[in-house]
């Protein structure tokens, strides 16, 4: 049985760019890094990617889709065209796996289009296409909290069914949503993992696993013992590090910690 790949997403070196991401999974020894395309200009720039990839010798694991409202015009204005460029980026960066958000729910004509749009990029190019767990919105406090979701149709999308998806920990826990559980739903499916932690509060929280609440050290020695073929990524946050020291400290106990934790049970 060959090591599950770990690789550092691009997004941990936040508001540092793709740039310092390369040369940190580089340093510490993770296997590849996602790219998150966003705002930093290198992230959409596919032939440096890929000459910067060569240079320093770390792969291009998965490329994530420009899916934040703050990406929205990044690319194209229609999310359906910046789907296909990302796969058409994935690709020529020889990464396996793209990672793509539900639909918003103001996106219906890409909402009802979108299960087989991605099953048709998946079977005429090969790339996996990997639909992403969400979190809701909630607003007020106590008896007058509302929970509204962005995503249509659900936060879930096992909802809908997908060939492959995947689960980010940070997510479940701004969901309050069992992590195991839709591991299981998942099933076979389940083909990348974004490893992070959360402490249950209602916001995206992207801790170093350990730290938080969720089943960071469960799943990943679940995914080990079932002889897991896909990626996990640390997609953890590195926003209130003091300095390049600190954040690749973090970097540092998020590997160790995965490497640790997604040893097989016959110890390779």
């Amino acid at each position: 049985m060959t090591a599950i790949p770990v690789g550092l997403s691009t997004a941990s070196v936040w508001p540092q760019t793709a740039a310092t991401a390369f040369k940190l999974a580089d340093e510490l020894g993770y296997d590849g890094v996602e790219v998150m395309v966003w705002a930093d200009p290198m992230s959409q720039d596919v032939a440096g990617l890929r000459r910067r990839s060569a240079r320093i010798g770390v792969p291009i694991m998965a490329v994530h889709a420009p899916c934040l409202l703050i990406t929205q015009r990044v690319w194209s204005p229609d999310p359906e065209v910046r789907l296909r460029r990302s796969v058409e980026a994935a690709q020529d960066l020889d990464a396996r796996t793209v990672v793509v958000h539900p639909p918003f729910r103001w996106q219906r004509r890409y909402a009802d289009a979108f299960p087989d749009l991605v099953a048709s990029l998946e079977d005429r190019t090969g790339v996996a296409i990997a639909v992403e767990n969400m979190f809701p919105v909630r607003r007020g406090l106590g008896t007058r909290s509302m929970e509204m979701t962005a995503f249509r149709p659900s936060i879930d999308p096992t909802d809908v069914g997908h060939r492959n998806y995947t689960l980010d920990l940070s997510h479940t826990s701004a969901a309050h949503m069992d992590a195991m559980k839709l591991a299981e739903r998942m099933g076979d499916g389940l083909t990348h993992v974004h490893l992070a932690d959360g402490s249950g509060l209602s916001k995206d929280e992207h801790m170093v696993p350990g730290r938080g609440d969720q089943p960071c050290a469960e799943l990943c020695e679940s995914l080990a013992a079932n002889g897991f073929k896909g990626q996990v990524v640390l997609e953890v946050s590195t926003r209130r590090a003091r300095g390049p020291a600190e954040r690749a400290k973090d970097l540092a106990e998020a590997l160790l910690f995965a490497r640790l934790h997604l040893i097989s049970p016959n110890g390779r």
